[in-house]
């Protein structure tokens, strides 16, 4: 059972795809970059078409998304392809909502690093501070919360939680509920080890901080303001007819096969909260991303917080990540390091019934995401290579910001 674990937990991307990325330097005429975005949507399409075509049945999709984003060049390519049910018939909306899983953590983050920069809280207050009642972490920061090195164990790997979910998938949780499958177990080492518990005690000290609920600060602070129309925190503050705009979800993790197949309530992720509950479409995730790289949200030093890594092999802190030590993680962000990519922020956001990926390259302001209607065991997701394979199609087209040629090489 404890292979549920996994779920709503990122898979930074790893060394798939050891190839040498070349651009192609292209003609500077706005036609002949329009001819190539287009010729770059149908190449996306073709791969998440093949995408569905091989890995279809091994992970229970029956739907598959990529949006690619550039700044300054509009619009953004949408392709979205398969079914709203696996085995059904009817499309799935081009401009579907989704589960994002993990991605929701970063949300989190930055909603402590503005309460911290409004100097209603430090980052480097304890819990014994913000929530008392939980003795055996007094002395645990909200930073070691936030980059995964608190020790407190994932409420998501213990066998209650996982029969809760097995029992019945549409079980409503609360977060007082959820923190009760970790309160009395031993608290682990000060060491990189992923843990959604951490982030369910965060929108706790969300809340005790503003008096308020998590869902309206979320509202208030970032998908207002943005103007992310399709991202809502589920069920809380999703409008009637979200989950008509969803393809169905379903869990396929061969860990626990009673569940395996079994479509999944699409607005309840009360077990997933602060930690993985925010569904939104691919337009509202990557305008959401550009936000969060390039520093909308936050003051200079607490984007700097929010970028500071540790290093997921050795749990020190790190600059940034390399070929060598090429995974890190920051305060709800992830950097990885790959030949293929060079140095990206990047997140996978899994629930028990979507996957959710994106990849921002800072040197060219590219935004790749990728979402597909299952969860999955570790071995059997491949969404990072499709992430991958579709951000190397971008930096391989002649398609660049302004229609101006795209020169960059890397190697």
């Amino acid at each position: 059972m404890r292979s549920l674990m996994r779920n709503f937990r990122p898979r930074l991307i790893v060394p798939l795809l050891a190839t040498t990325v070349v651009l192609v330097l292209g003609t500077t005429t706005a036609t002949a970059a329009q001819t190539s975005s287009t010729g770059l949507a149908r190449a996306l399409r073709a791969e998440i078409d093949q995408y569905l075509a091989t890995r279809g049945t091994a992970e229970h999709i029956s739907a598959v998304s990529v949006r690619v984003d550039y700044p300054g060049f509009k619009p953004s390519i949408d392709e979205t392809v398969g079914t709203t049910q696996y085995g059904g018939t009817t499309p799935v909306p081009r401009h579907s909502e989704w589960q994002i899983g993990s991605n929701t953590k970063a949300f989190t983050s930055v909603m402590l690093l503005q309460l911290e920069a409004e100097g209603k809280l430090s980052i480097r207050d304890t819990l014994g501070t913000w929530l008392p009642q939980y003795p055996a972490w007094h002395d645990i920061t909200i930073q070691r919360l936030l980059d995964m090195t608190s020790g407190i164990p994932d409420y998501t790997s213990q066998a209650a939680f996982v029969t809760a979910v097995a029992t019945d998938p549409d079980t409503v949780f609360t977060s007082d509920q959820l923190v009760s499958y970790v309160a009395n177990l031993p608290v682990g080492p000060a060491v990189y080890a992923y843990s959604n518990s951490n982030y369910i005690l965060a929108q706790l000290i969300i809340e005790r901080a503003t008096h308020d609920t998590y869902a309206h600060q979320l509202t208030r602070r970032l998908i207002v303001p943005l103007g992310l129309r399709d991202t809502c925190y589920a069920p809380y503050t999703c409008p009637p007819g979200t989950a008509d705009r969803m393809a169905t979800g379903y869990f396929a993790n061969a860990g626990l096969p009673s569940l395996f197949g079994t479509p999944m309530p699409p607005l309840n992720l009360t077990f997933a909260q602060g930690a993985g509950a925010i569904v939104a479409s691919l337009a509202d995730l990557t305008t959401w991303e550009r936000a969060l790289y390039t520093g909308q949200l936050l003051p200079p030093r607490q984007q700097h917080e929010l970028e500071s890594l540790v290093s997921t092999t050795t749990s020190q802190p790190i600059a940034r990540t390399s070929l060598a030590d090429p995974t890190g993680y920051g305060l709800g962000v992830g950097q990885a390091t790959t030949t293929a990519t060079g140095t990206v922020w990047t997140y996978e956001g899994q629930t028990f019934a979507f996957r959710a990926l994106h990849i921002y390259d800072p040197e060219t302001g590219v935004i790749v995401v990728v979402a597909v209607n299952s969860s999955v065991s570790g071995e059997q997701d491949n969404l990072s290579a499709l992430a991958i394979q579709a951000l190397q199609t971008v930096q391989d087209s002649n398609v660049s910001p302004s229609g101006t040629p795209n020169d960059r090489t890397t190697g």
